[in-house]
């Protein structure tokens, strides 16, 4: 860094001081070194990836008109972001081109765009759809994930050549089972390079066959998906009900298998009590190791939070930590998403981030983390509690008046409450067809339009999934 560059950056600066609150300036923009001027651009090293999200999220408009009066209209602000392996990322917020020196590129990272596999079938070009960020050094090891853990690292020394094909990985949102996948999948192209490792979730490869059976290339999307050596299908419970995509994903599994390609699946439940999954394909899910990742314990939840702070550049007294740990028990995803809530308070507030402000932060935050997850499988339990009647019933054939109905109301509920498919739902509840769930959710509805006591029924119901 030379003289002129730090004098632009401290005009820069002045003009920043004058338009945020101290705690703000202090916080985010203290901590940045600049680093060069040369041509138009000009580069700041921040201290994480954290900063650089936050920047470019609350304050990018303000650095951008700060540059242009105070070194020139054509000036580009390029980013110098330290991660833990001490490789650079520099990123241009010009045209969010992220350019970097890492082996990932950073541009693989949540774009929005849905990647067609067919346009990168060439070794050199291939990409996996991993995250970079998510490694084995940050996916810490406790009680709760150390078999999942274990199982990974002996996966990614060898894969497809262990006892643990397909290596099912199961629990509950936020716990880390795509943060596992996506190390496992890392760690194996850092070991074989020569692999091709492809991740994605079962939302996505549930639309890419869509895509691919209303524009005649089935066929090649099925050879795509035979050429891979380690497949990662996120949330595979996102097939349910879907029979002619589960078929063809059968045979892919199959082939994969058979030729000692890597498969690792993650779901939110187990093999056994998974529904609408056509039993051949469970059978299959069950050939290797089925591993369940829990909530994580507290000392897991301490090292958690002590690895962010410190990867954030961040600086918080440990009896917050402390208190944290103890406080917020679901998953890691609510752990983190507090540290970021912490912070905004302390900046929007002014105020010291001590216990009492983080009790007060967490106090609000639990009523939304403890609101019930609503789904297929709560609505039938509910629906079943509220009309009295035993929840095997809305599988049967019976066509009694009450029974039609109360299936009817959990199929109107789950469309309403749940992202699944009318044919998702259909085989949940009952084994029924998409025309059946749409006839079902038409007459609830219509019900409702005339009928005040059903209408309260229904609002009744709803009340009771939600809190």
């Amino acid at each position: 860094m030379n003289t002129s560059t730090q004098k632009l950056w401290s005009n820069c600066l002045r003009v920043i001081k004058d338009n945020i609150p101290e705690a703000a300036f202090k916080t985010w923009f203290m901590p940045i070194v600049p680093l060069s001027y040369e041509g138009s651009i000009f580069t700041i090293q921040v201290p994480s990836q954290f900063f650089y999200e936050y920047l470019e999220d609350k304050f990018v408009d303000l650095l951008r008109v700060t540059l242009h009066r105070e070194i020139g209209a054509d000036t580009v602000l390029q980013y110098r972001v330290l991660v833990e392996n001490t490789t650079n990322t520099v990123v241009d917020y010009r045209d969010n081109a992220r350019v970097s020196t890492d082996k990932y590129p950073l541009r693989k990272m949540g774009t929005g765009k849905i990647p067609n596999p067919f346009d990168k079938v060439v070794d050199n070009d291939f990409d996996s759809q991993l995250n970079s960020k998510y490694t084995f050094d940050n996916y810490l090891e406790g009680e709760s994930n150390k078999l999942a853990r274990t199982v990974g690292d002996t996966i990614s020394k060898n894969p497809g050549k262990t006892a643990f094909n397909p290596f099912f990985i199961h629990g509950t949102s936020g716990i880390g089972k795509t943060h596992l996948c996506h190390a496992i999948g890392n760690r194996i192209k850092e070991v074989h390079p020569e692999k091709r490792v492809l991740y994605v979730s079962a939302h996505l490869f549930k639309v890419q066959y869509a895509d691919a059976g209303r524009h005649n290339t089935t066929n090649d999307f099925i050879n795509f998906y035979q050429g891979i050596d380690v497949l990662i299908i996120d949330d595979i419970h996102e097939l349910s009900g879907i029979e002619k995509t589960q078929n063809t994903f059968f045979h892919i599994f199959n082939h994969l298998h058979q030729n000692n390609k890597q498969l690792i699946l993650t779901c939110d439940k187990a093999p056994s009590e998974l529904l609408g999954i056509e039993e051949r394909l469970l059978t299959r899910f069950r050939w290797g190791l089925t591993s369940k990742v829990d909530c994580p314990e507290k000392a897991l939840r301490y090292k958690i939070l002590s690895n962010k702070i410190l990867h954030d550049g961040l600086s918080i007294s440990t009896d917050v930590v402390e208190y944290i740990a103890e406080n917020v028990t679901n998953n890691v995803r609510d752990l983190e998403g507090i540290i970021v809530s912490i912070m905004a308070h302390s900046l929007v507030y002014n105020k010291d981030i001590d216990i009492s402000l983080a009790k007060r932060v967490i106090d609000q935050a639990i009523k939304k983390i403890e609101r019930k997850k609503i789904t297929v499988d709560s609505i039938q339990l509910i629906v079943c509690e509220y009309y009295d009647i035993k929840q095997e019933l809305l599988h049967t054939a019976s066509r009694k008046r009450q029974i039609v109905q109360a299936r009817q109301v959990a199929m109107f509920l789950s469309k309403q409450y749940t992202e699944m498919s009318l044919a998702q739902i259909g085989a949940l509840i009952g084994k029924k067809n998409h025309a059946t769930v749409l006839h079902a959710c038409k007459t609830v509805k219509e019900q409702m339009e005339v009928d005040k006591q059903f209408r309260d029924e229904i609002t009744d119901i709803e009340q009771k999934l939600k809190y």
